[in-house]
């Protein structure tokens, strides 16, 4: 078994462990393989040893990897902030934006979005604690949010995504995660069909699934560390 092999079965096997002692049902945690700073080769072997979805941080960086892999079963997730002048290349090559947090951005994508594609599957990004160097809408802000990209014919409302602050300890991280699901069980009383919490990465994954993710964003597991010098060759 090669090392992408590998690496993504223990993955998948963590998952399902922790699925299992959250007392959740089998397969309810879909992996997001965090690509950035990855080389196209590498995705490609992942690929190979099953996995799908794949997430991107940039979009310069992204295009050259989705034009490359187009030969591919590979659905794509932008993940990272969203400016305006990138809204026409995202809504043109992705499958899913989990980072929309404002109603310029959601209306830019939703009249851009090609009419050859499916609608774009969207998680709004919910900051809940504050955080000035994290995107996100505030908690007060998301209803009217999710009440706009629910009429957008060419969006689909999926649920919420979430970056909490770093923790330690087991217990804030239980805390910060909880309070997440408890915004989207709120979210959820409105619109019923939503069905993605996209939360919990590499370092806290485990307390994520036991606060009910049902998606995870995981990179340096899947992929090793990225290389040190990495946002060198970023061209945001």
């Amino acid at each position: 078994m090669n090392s992408a092999n590998q690496r993504l079965n223990n993955l998948k096997q963590s998952i399902e462990q922790a699925t299992e002692l959250a007392g959740r049902a089998a397969h309810s945690v879909t992996l997001l393989a965090v690509s950035k700073a990855q080389k196209i080769n590498h995705i490609a072997e992942l690929h190979a040893a099953g996995q799908t979805l794949f997430g991107e941080n940039y979009l310069s960086e992204a295009l050259p990897k989705i034009a490359a892999l187009k030969d591919l079963n590979l659905e794509w997730h932008f993940i990272g902030p969203i400016q305006s002048n990138k809204t026409r290349d995202i809504a043109s090559h992705f499958d899913w934006v989990q980072s929309l947090d404002r109603l310029k951005i959601a209306k830019r994508l939703n009249d851009q979005r090609p009419s050859s594609l499916p609608p774009l599957q969207v998680t709004l990004q919910v900051n809940l604690f504050s955080e000035e160097t994290k995107s996100g809408t505030t908690e007060q802000a998301l209803f009217e949010l999710a009440k706009a990209v629910d009429a957008m014919p060419n969006l689909k409302l999926r649920g919420l995504m979430s970056i909490p602050p770093a923790q330690t300890e087991c217990a804030k991280q239980k805390q910060q995660f909880e309070a997440i699901y408890t915004v989207f069980k709120q979210l959820q009383t409105t619109y019923p069909d939503i069905d993605t919490l996209s939360m919990g990465m590499s370092g806290d994954m485990n307390q994520a699934i036991a606060s009910g993710s049902t998606m995870v964003r995981v990179g340096t597991a899947l992929f090793g560390e990225r290389p040190a010098d990495w946002k060198k060759h970023i061209n945001e």
